[in-house]
Formats: structure tokens, C-alpha cells, sequence
């Protein structure tokens, strides 16, 4: 990172004073290798990651895939990449968590190794008693991620449902673009969950249902914006994209970081 200290900092990632940090969900750049994907964090300034289970590895890897079953000679590549692009790997999803310990551990495992905070799942509701004792012994959060209508999760009371009488640590990955998907007004989807947050997919649609810059769609990401102030949340942004490729998507994905850090600079500003 090419900052001067704190104050350079806060001015470049005014997210950091309300708790906030700003990452990218790794199946935005899915048509690049994962390596290739930290160059261009790195470029946009952006220091977390959400590694998503079947991107490539590298260029000069084409065959090895990102995922839980990773050899230990390619995670430690894999990590020095982290290392030598200043990009600290935070999550890991969507990825599969059945009701087998003996494969769920895997994924903990791997997330362990990798010093990940949060596995972003879609798990069978019979799992949860399970997987709640495993993300309590590891350390490591599961976020319940809601994919679009007819997805189990699709609508946020089954979340609210499955993780009730659950420890802090299963909780909601918000996926805000595939609720609108699927007909919900994503801020209401924000209110129900308060306190039950633990990431979020940040996304923005049009009336089509299509990927838009943010703040230039219909998911009102300002409003979400101010009502996660409001509820004092802290966690992982995770900016996600799902359509175009190259230089165009680098640009949108840029265009996003703006919108974002100025508005989460705004709020900064009204909290002293």
C-alpha cells in the first residue's frame, strides 16, 4: 500500500472509521485466473477478498482450481500472492455445506489455513446444529447467502428462521442484488436482519434485473448504506459483479469504489 500513515488512510478508505472494509467477491473477475484478480485489487486499492470455489489459480497454474481440496504447495502460493499484493483473503463461498461433518470440516480446514473469518454457504436447514458447534470450535462465522427465488434462501425470514437459537457465529451474507431479483425490497430485507449481518454481497440492479454501477440502479445501496450506520454494523463488503469482462468491468468495478468510499466518507464526516 502506497499511503503515508493513518491520516492517508482514512482519507483513501474512509470506510475503515465506521468499521467498514471494502473486498471483492473473486467471482466478479471469474474470467481471469485468482492471481490475476489480486493484481487488479491491488490496482483498484481494494486489500480483502472473498475467494469463490473454481477460479483458476494462476496463469502459470491453468488447471489448478481455487478451491477446499487445494494441495498444500498450491495454498502456500496462494498465500504469498495474498501476501505480495497487500490483499488479505476474508471469506471463502458460495460454497457447499452438507450435514457430514467429515465434509464440512474440510471446508473449516481450509478455512482455517487460509486465516479466513467467514465460510458463505447455503446449507441444508438439517446441518445447522452441526455447523454451528463446528464454527464455534473453529472460529469462523457461516453467512447464510441468499440466491435468487426459487434458492432455499432466497427470502430473508428463512434466514431469520434457520438461524434462530443460534450463536453469533451463523448469521446472514446479504446478498442485496439477488433479493431485488427476486422481487424484495432490499433495505426492508436489511431492517429484519439487524444483528444478524455478518458480510454482505453488495450488488446493484436495474429495473431489468441487470448489473449497474452502483448508486445508478435500483437497490438504493445509499439507503442501505445509512440504515447498516444506523444498526452500527461492522464487516465485509463484498463488491460482486456478474456480467462483462476486461477493461469495461474493471472501469464499473472502479466507478463502485467511488461511490461507495464517498458515501461511507459522508457518513464518517456526520459521526465526528
Amino acid at each position: 500500500m502506497d499511503m503515508a500513515g493513518p491520516d492517508a488512510s482514512a482519507a483513501s478508505h474512509p470506510e475503515e472509521k465506521l468499521g467498514w472494509r471494502l473486498g471483492c467477491q473473486a467471482y466478479t473477475f471469474r474470467a481471469m485466473t485468482l492471481f490475476e484478480t489480486l493484481d487488479v485489487l491491488k490496482k483498484l486499492d481494494i486489500h480483502y477478498v472473498e475467494l469463490f470455489p473454481g477460479q483458476r489459480l494462476s496463469p502459470e497454474h491453468p488447471l489448478v482450481v481455487t478451491d477446499h481440496h487445494l494441495p498444500a504447495n498450491f495454498i502456500e502460493l496462494m498465500k504469498q500472492k495474498l501476501k505480495d499484493t497487500g490483499v488479505k483473503a476474508v471469506n471463502y463461498g458460495v460454497v457447499g455445506l452438507p450435514n457430514d461433518e467429515a465434509e464440512a470440516r474440510k471446508v473449516f480446514d481450509f478455512a482455517k489455513t487460509m486465516g479466513l473469518e467467514t465460510i458463505v454457504s447455503e446449507p441444508p436447514e438439517d446441518a445447522f446444529e452441526m455447523l454451528d458447534r463446528l464454527a464455534n470450535e473453529y472460529k469462523i462465522n457461516v453467512a447464510i447467502h441468499d440466491h435468487p427465488k426459487p434458492s432455499h434462501y432466497w427470502n430473508c425470514d428463512t434466514v431469520l428462521k434457520v438461524r434462530e437459537g443460534r450463536s453469533h457465529r451463523i448469521g446472514s451474507c446479504a446478498d442485496v442484488g439477488h433479493w431485488y431479483t427476486s422481487g424484495l425490497v432490499p433495505l426492508d430485507c436489511i431492517k429484519k436482519l439487524q444483528g444478524r449481518i455478518i458480510s454482505l454481497h453488495f450488488k446493484e440492479r436495474t429495473t431489468e434485473k441487470k448489473d449497474a454501477i452502483f448508486g445508478q440502479g435500483e437497490c438504493n445501496l445509499a439507503g442501505i448504506l445509512d440504515e447498516l450506520h444506523r444498526q452500527n454494523f461492522k464487516g465485509v463488503f463484498s463488491i460482486e459483479y456478474e456480467s462483462s469482462t476486461g477493461q469495461e468491468l474493471i472501469d464499473n468495478v472502479g466507478k463502485s469504489i467511488a461511490f461507495f468510499r464517498q458515501h461511507a466518507g459522508a457518513l464518517a464526516a456526520q459521526a465526528h
